[in-house]
């Protein structure tokens, strides 16, 4: 049964914050809990446009379960190092970002879960770096195969250069798009356009799933910094297509788990009829029937029994 907005706040407060040096940069890093030596951490990791917070909701289930939890704000997000140069987003270095939190961390390994990009770089750590993966979760976006050509050229051929992965890719103009009216862009309920930015309309209203409070969180952040952060993950893509080459054909071995809502608009462009044949250990693929892509704040009973489910079966 989900917990009131008071008890999850209280639950992400009670977390211990800190700086840690990692890979280069620095990491604000929230966790909590000790663990009993017998279970990996649990390392969660957000997408975009989120932040370490959006885990809220995850906490409390974790701690109360005996995991110990690490919930980083990712590279280029809020309390975390920004480098300027957007090469420094790439997925090596943002994997190396996780090793980087374990070995601060004294861990060996950890179960990592991740969210939009987070699921994304949770996934090609467990390529990268097996050996520091325990396991593997993945929400909203699944692993994919090495594509056969750069990822921008299809999509542009496929779906246009407004798009929003083509947008992106021009520094500093959905930068400024995205910053003019933060709360509208935290609230969109459509992809991110030129034709949205240029409507400029009054924010959509507030889900049902989210607080004044708890979107003020976000407002404050990106209102403070901005989203380029964020947006220089994108425009690595084709670079990271690149550097991933020597994986090409290989498979994730450690115990999966992905999780999507059924009208999320990432199932659209990322289709999952490969999902067991890159995950040679999928324990659960969840589809959460009426979901979007907020799915661990919008869902957050299915994702946490999902996610109990999973580590209980390691």
């Amino acid at each position: 049964m989900q917990i009131s907005t008071d008890d999850v706040l209280a639950a992400w407060d009670g977390l211990e914050s800190r700086r840690i040096a990692a890979n280069g940069i620095d990491l604000l890093v929230r966790s909590g809990g000790v663990g009993d030596g017998s279970r990996p951490p649990v390392v969660l990791c957000h997408g975009f446009p989120e932040l370490g917070f959006s885990w809220r909701h995850q906490i409390a289930p974790l701690l109360a379960a005996g995991y110990r939890v690490l919930v980083p704000d990712l590279r280029g997000y809020g309390g975390s190092s920004r480098p300027e140069d957007p090469a420094a987003y790439d997925i090596v270095s943002l994997t190396g970002d996780l090793v980087g939190l374990l070995d601060a961390e004294g861990a060996e390994d950890a179960v990592f879960v991740g969210h939009d990009w987070g699921a994304a770089v949770v996934w090609n750590l467990a390529l990268l770096h097996p050996e520091r993966v325990r396991a593997v979760a993945g929400l909203s976006v699944p692993p994919t195969p090495h594509a056969p050509v750069a990822p921008l050229s299809v999509f542009r051929s496929r779906l246009g250069d407004d798009f929003y992965l083509c947008w992106f890719q021009q520094v500093g103009v959905a930068d400024a798009a995205l910053r003019t009216d933060v709360r509208r862009t935290l609230l969109a309920r459509e992809l991110y356009s030129p034709a949205w930015a240029a409507r400029g309309e009054p924010a959509d209203p507030l889900p049902r799933w989210l607080t004044e409070r708890e979107l003020a969180v976000y407002v404050d952040e990106f209102e403070a910094h901005g989203f380029t952060g964020g947006l220089n993950y994108y425009r690595n893509i084709d670079r990271n297509w690149e550097l991933t080459a020597p994986f090409a054909g290989k498979t994730i071995d450690r115990p999966a788990l992905y999780v999507i809502g059924s009208k999320d608009p990432v199932g659209r462009f990322t289709p999952v009829d490969r999902l067991d044949s890159l995950l040679t250990d999928l324990r659960e693929h969840l589809v959460v029937e009426g979901a979007g892509h907020w799915i661990q704040q919008e869902r957050p009973d299915e994702v946490n029994a999902a996610l109990l489910r999973f580590l209980a079966s390691l």
